[in-house]
């Protein structure tokens, strides 16, 4: 099986390419440019390097949000018009359960985080049980805080991941203290690899059917939602 793998979810801009269980390519970048201008070129440019022609493909695997509503759509879009045109299956993962695979090794629990503005974060929950990391607390958008009361009674080290760790560190070494571990500056990209091999491992689905997950509505959807109800 031939996959490509698109994350455009957050800042980073991740594109992986898995052959047979292989991975032969990935291309990630940190940086603030415009995905919908770079994420065709990059696909483009890796397909050739690895000399995979699309029409070679069986699946595409996208990175579902939440994140940045504007960079979801960017590569829920594109993930979307290529599965339909090639007629192949799109796969969905959320973009926190990719995050969170930088730590799956880790001796306690891990904590993907993006930030939600206003003082929340998209965040979650992972650790390993029963021989399997998997997610232990729903994903949600909610106040730093108030996430910090729901897991603060745990007695295991939590892990943070996550780019926007510096808006919200401060606040939480002051709730949780020594239990709160921080990844280093490798940590806190997620990796397209990741994701394609999630993907792999889970059911395709129709490409006309296919939904963003954003845990929340967008902040004019939520305004024109209000206004209907007056």
């Amino acid at each position: 099986m031939k996959v490509l793998a698109i994350d455009t979810s957050n800042l980073v801009m991740g594109v992986s390419v898995i052959s047979d269980g292989k991975i032969v390519g990935e291309l990630t970048t940190n940086m603030k440019k415009n995905h919908s201008v770079r994420l065709m070129p990059a696909i483009a440019n890796l397909l050739e390097e690895v000399d995979i022609q699309p029409k070679e493909l069986d699946r595409i695997i996208v990175a579902k949000g939440p994140g940045s509503f504007t960079g979801v759509r960017i590569g829920v879009s594109v993930a979307k018009t290529m599965a339909w045109s090639l007629n192949i299956p799109i796969t969905g993962v959320s973009s926190l359960e990719v995050l969170a695979q930088n730590g799956k090794y880790f001796d306690g629990w891990v904590c993907p985080l993006f930030d939600g503005r206003r003082g929340q974060i998209y965040t979650g929950l992972y650790g390993n049980l029963d021989n399997r990391f998997q997610l232990l607390q729903e994903e949600r958008i909610m106040q730093l805080t108030d996430w910090i009361d729901t897991i603060k009674d745990e007695s295991k080290k939590v892990l943070f991941l996550g780019n926007d760790l510096p808006l919200h560190r401060e606040k939480i070494d002051e709730l949780l203290g020594e239990r709160a571990v921080f990844g280093q500056a490798a940590d806190h990209n997620p990796r397209a690899s990741e994701l394609a091999a999630l993907g792999v491992a889970r059911e395709g689905e129709d490409p006309h059917t296919f939904t963003p997950s954003y845990l929340r509505l967008a902040e004019a959807e939520a305004k024109w939602l209000a206004d209907q109800k007056k």
